[in-house]
């Protein structure tokens, strides 16, 4: 008979790699993280709302809307209680209006089904209108410090490149592989300021076009690099 094929997953990125990774990521996000209002504290509304606001929106974009959300809505409770023409009309000119009207729809949910406390587990969190996996797992590493994993336009890129993947990112196939690595990478401890990290480098650093290699915290394990790809 043939050996048996073993249940344990395909290992991405590799173990012996990780603690010098983790640290080289984390110093360069000590150093060099971006100063964004949403980051002043560990509030999960704030972090949430900054959420759904950066769906398909830039940063510079969306600090404005942030600053006069929330202080008109400084809390889920007077988010779930603001009726929704107001929550629409602070949300006018953002685009993609869908995204007011669930987080208003989420707001109530989370003061009738989870006593007014956004929740810190990813099926809770996922539960809620608007809240798909990306979004669920930055509130629960953000907020919660949970070690979350995390894939989204500058992270995806900045995942794709480490490993020289080779099909289309948004393949089925390729996407299933991205959120391993994901899983993978992220820490037990810090894992809010490890996602944070990786999202400011694939926005700063690993650019769509004439990426700064040269300056990358983890260039010394980016395949793509290596291999000139």
């Amino acid at each position: 008979m043939g050996k048996a094929r073993s249940s344990e997953p395909v290992t991405v990125f590799p173990k012996e790699a990780r603690s010098a990774f983790r640290k080289a990521i984390l110093n360069w996000y000590d150093r060099n993280g971006r100063q964004l209002p949403w980051r002043v504290s560990a509030d999960p509304y704030r972090i949430w709302l900054s959420e759904i606001m950066l769906q398909q929106t830039t940063v510079a974009a969306v600090v404005p809307y942030f600053e006069r959300f929330s202080a008109e809505c400084p809390d889920v409770a007077t988010l779930a209680a603001t009726p929704l023409d107001r929550v629409m009309r602070l949300w006018e000119g953002l685009g993609y209006y869908s995204r007011a009207r669930n987080l208003h729809r989420a707001a109530q949910a989370i003061m009738t089904e989870f006593g007014g406390q956004i929740p810190e587990d990813l099926e809770s969190l996922q539960s809620l209108p608007g809240i798909g996996r990306y979004t669920a797992g930055a509130v629960a590493s953000f907020a919660f410090n949970r070690p979350a994993p995390i894939v989204e336009a500058n992270t995806e890129r900045l995942y794709a490149r480490l490993m020289a993947l080779p099909e289309d990112v948004r393949s089925t196939a390729s996407q299933k592989r991205l959120w391993q690595f994901a899983e993978e990478i992220v820490p037990s401890s810090r894992a809010g300021d490890f996602n944070q990290a990786l999202m400011d480098i694939g926005s700063q650093v690993c650019t769509p076009t004439t990426p700064l290699c040269d300056d990358c915290p983890v260039r010394r394990w980016c395949r793509a690099a290596s291999e000139g790809t």
